[in-house]
C-alpha cells in the first residue's frame, strides 16, 4: 500500500537545546489507523505538529501526500484534519456556524450538505443549533472531531482524541474512527489508552526520548513480543514448588497454582517437559490457562529497555 506520509531524518532541537526529535524515518500507508506511544514528553505531539505545519522542522523532510510541508504548505496542510489535546471552541457559538467557519478557513465554498453529514455522523445534528458552552465534554470533543473533518481532509490526526471522556462515549469514538477508515480516511492518533491502541490500530509506533523505538503491524508486535503464561491448577493445591521442579522459571500463586511463563518466539516452549515432569512427581492437574501479555505489557517492557 502506498504512502500518504513520508518522514525521512526528521529532527527538532529548540531554542533552549532541548532535542524533542532525533531522526524520526516514517511511512504511514493510505487508510491505515496508525498509533503513536510514548510516555508524556516522549515527542508525540512535536511529531504531529511539525506534519501539521504548527512546528517548524531543525531537518529533515516530511511529505503528505507528495506535498512538502515547507515548501508546499498549502497544498500539504489542505490534506490534513488536526483534533489537538486541548478543547478550544468559541464558547458562545454555535455548533453549525463553528464547523462551517473552519471548512472557509482553507478556502472551501461552502457545502451544507457535507457540514451535516459530519454532524450528522458525529451524532450532532441535534446540538446543531447549540452554543458550544452548554456542551458537556465528550460532546465538545466531537465538535473538535468535526471542524476537523470540514474540509474533507483525506488525514485525520487524533492527539489524544479520548482524553476525559468516559468509557461508553469513547467506545462511541472508536466506532467513528473505524467508520472514518472504512470512508478512506488515513488515520493517525496518540493515546494513553493502550486498550485504545490495541482495539483499533493497524500499526503501533512507540517513541521514547524523541526517538522511534519501533514501528511494527500490531499483529506481528503481540506475536514477536507477547509472552504467554500457562497456569496449571493442581488437583490439590500446592504448598511450594516441588524440587524436582526448582529448575523451573515457576511462580506459585496464593491459591496454590503455578504460573509459567514462556516466551513465543522461542521454539521449544518446554511445555511438554513440564508437564511431563509433574506426572513423574504424581502431581494431578484439574485445568489450564493460557494468557498472553497485552499491548500495554509490551510498551512498559520497551519503554523500560531504552530508559
Amino acid at each position: 500500500m502506498s504512502a500518504i506520509i513520508t518522514i525521512s531524518n526528521l529532527e527538532k532541537t529548540y531554542a533552549t537545546g532541548h532535542q524533542a526529535l532525533k531522526d524520526i524515518n516514517l511511512d504511514i500507508a493510505h487508510g491505515e489507523i496508525f498509533a503513536l506511544l510514548g510516555p508524556n514528553g516522549a515527542g508525540k505531539t512535536t511529531l504531529i505538529s511539525i506534519v501539521c505545519g504548527l512546528v517548524t522542522p531543525s531537518g529533515g523532510m516530511v511529505r503528505v501526500n507528495g506535498y512538502d510541508i515547507v515548501t508546499q504548505y498549502r497544498a500539504a496542510r489542505s490534506q490534513i484534519g488536526l483534533v489537538p489535546q486541548e478543547l478550544t471552541t468559541d464558547a458562545f457559538e454555535t455548533v453549525w456556524n463553528t464547523v462551517s467557519f473552519s471548512r472557509g478557513l482553507y478556502g472551501k465554498p461552502a457545502n451544507p450538505a457535507h457540514i451535516e453529514k459530519v454532524l450528522r455522523d458525529l451524532s450532532l445534528w441535534d446540538k446543531k443549533d447549540n452554543r458550544l458552552r452548554t456542551l458537556s465534554g465528550g460532546m465538545k470533543r466531537r465538535v473538535m472531531i468535526a471542524k476537523a473533518l470540514s474540509h474533507e481532509p483525506t488525514i485525520l490526526f487524533l492527539d489524544e482524541p479520548t482524553a476525559g471522556v468516559d468509557v461508553s462515549l469513547r467506545k462511541g469514538m472508536w466506532e467513528m474512527v473505524r467508520s472514518l477508515r472504512a470512508a478512506g480516511v488515513t488515520i493517525i492518533l496518540t493515546t494513553h489508552y493502550i486498550e485504545e491502541a490495541e482495539e483499533m490500530a493497524d500499526r503501533i509506533g512507540i517513541i521514547h526520548h524523541g526517538s522511534l523505538v519501533l514501528v511494527e503491524e500490531k499483529a506481528t508486535l503481540m506475536r514477536k513480543l507477547g509472552k504467554k503464561q500457562l497456569t496449571l491448577r493442581p488437583q490439590t493445591p500446592l504448598t511450594r514448588v516441588p524440587t524436582a521442579l526448582a529448575s523451573w522459571p515457576l511462580v506459585l500463586t496464593d491459591k496454590g497454582d503455578l504460573v509459567y511463563s514462556y516466551d513465543t518466539r522461542q521454539e521449544h516452549t518446554g511445555i511438554p517437559d513440564l508437564l511431563a515432569t509433574l506426572s513423574n512427581e504424581g502431581i494431578a492437574l484439574k485445568d489450564l490457562e493460557t494468557s498472553q501479555s497485552s499491548l500495554e505489557d509490551i510498551f512498559v517492557d520497551l519503554v523500560r529497555e531504552q530508559a
